[in-house]
């Protein structure tokens, strides 16, 4: 009697098999909305431009919407408990699109800044519960994929309407919120259809962010997760400025070396998503914060643009290897009737990086030049290695 061998599964099964229907409606949205992601990235140059700002009073206008979006997150996180995670998502896009048109129509300082307020405060109102979904839609041996898969379409979405943006805001800048504006509408709608309300009976209880904030691990966690992010953040702040008022770079070449980042997780990270989401959590993120610091930290010996794509390669594939592993230890920390919660704060770690990365960045580029900065950042990198390594124990016991 003869036996057939197993068939082994097919790449494109390994990757995207297994998963729920809802989440593959949530994957959808999320691609959809970062391909429409075309206005928040030029809102700078929007304010110079067209609306005739100095470069000074868009400074305080970013700030204001930093501010918001300190505050979104923790925001969204209660409401993610409290009102639902469908909700809470499909809200925050609708008020976000309504942000943005209200930004692109204004003409005055006061509105400028009271939409940018309001629009720091709903734009990331998604992502606790975005978190606090695939936790509870997907069952726990398939997180690492699905956190991974969702890094992903944000990035490739990110790229694509990064590179349409540039291109039609020639055309005019509000056609840039409109397509943004459709995005989000066209999220909170695939989200309110096809994905259930998974928020767990007695969510209401008591405790809330006082329960968050007794667990000491997951403190612990947050302030990795905050090196981390003061890492990665130097990648939208301070290495475009070093590398092309420092290094001598032209932006193009900037641009074309950026580009790599791109790539490399586009066609990477699904290839590894699975293999990685198999290894110990704890030391896979230690391993990806590591990799990413030693890369910031060779960007001080960048003169050229190959050398510069070299030190992107390095911590680009740290950026890989960390992709939807800190998603997939929150959601073990996390009780279920608080993962709303447990997300917000994750998420404020990556909103205070925001704000915090360029005052480090420029205070560190102004006392030593780059070897200050990338040595710094990469040591910043390595201690939150460190960090995930000491606490790995504990995140493995609970």
């Amino acid at each position: 009697m003869t036996t057939t061998a197993p068939v082994k599964p097919s790449f494109l099964r390994a990757a995207f098999g297994g998963l729920p229907r809802p989440f593959w409606a949530l994957w959808g949205g999320t691609l959809v909305n970062r391909l429409g992601t075309m206005a928040l990235p030029f809102t700078g140059v929007f304010l110079t431009q067209a609306r005739g700002l100095s470069v000074a009073a868009a400074g305080v206008v970013m700030a204001v919407y930093g501010a918001g979006s300190l505050l979104s997150q923790l925001l969204a996180g209660v409401l993610a408990d409290r009102i639902g995670r469908r909700a809470t998502l499909a809200g925050g896009m609708v008020a976000t699109a309504a942000a943005l048109l209200a930004l692109g129509y204004s003409t005055t300082l006061p509105a400028i800044l009271a939409s940018m307020l309001v629009l720091g405060l709903v734009v990331d109102a998604y992502r606790p519960a975005s978190n606090a979904l695939v936790a509870d839609l997907v069952p726990p041996q398939s997180r690492p994929r699905a956190f991974g898969l969702l890094f992903w379409a944000v990035n490739l979405g990110y790229s694509i309407g990064m590179t349409a943006g540039g291109w039609l805001a020639q055309q005019g800048f509000l056609l840039l919120f409109w397509i943004d504006a459709v995005s989000c509408l066209v999220f909170a709608a695939l989200v309110w259809r096809a994905v259930p309300e998974t928020r767990p009976q007695g969510g209401t209880e008591a405790g809330g962010f006082g329960v968050v904030l007794r667990d000491r691990l997951m403190l612990a966690f947050t302030l990795v997760i905050l090196g981390d992010a003061l890492v990665y953040s130097q990648t939208f702040t301070m290495l475009p400025v070093a590398m092309v008022e420092l290094a001598g770079l032209t932006t193009g070449q900037f641009g074309t070396a950026m580009a790599l980042n791109g790539v490399l997780i586009v066609v990477v990270q699904p290839l590894v998503s699975g293999w990685l989401g198999r290894r110990d959590a704890p030391r896979t993120l230690a391993a990806g914060m590591a990799v990413m610091g030693v890369g910031f930290a060779l960007t001080s010996f960048v003169t050229s643009t190959a050398m510069l794509a070299v030190t992107i390669a390095v911590w680009t594939t740290g950026e890989i290897i960390t992709a939807g592993i800190a998603g997939t230890i929150l959601t073990r920390l996390a009780p279920a009737h608080l993962r709303g919660r447990y997300a917000g704060l994750f998420g404020f770690a990556w909103s205070a990086a925001g704000l915090l990365a360029p005052l480090l960045g420029s205070v560190l580029l102004a006392a030593g030049g780059q070897p200050a900065l990338w040595f710094t950042v990469g040591g910043i990198g390595l201690a939150a290695a460190a960090g995930m390594l000491a606490i790995g124990p504990a995140i493995r016991r609970r």
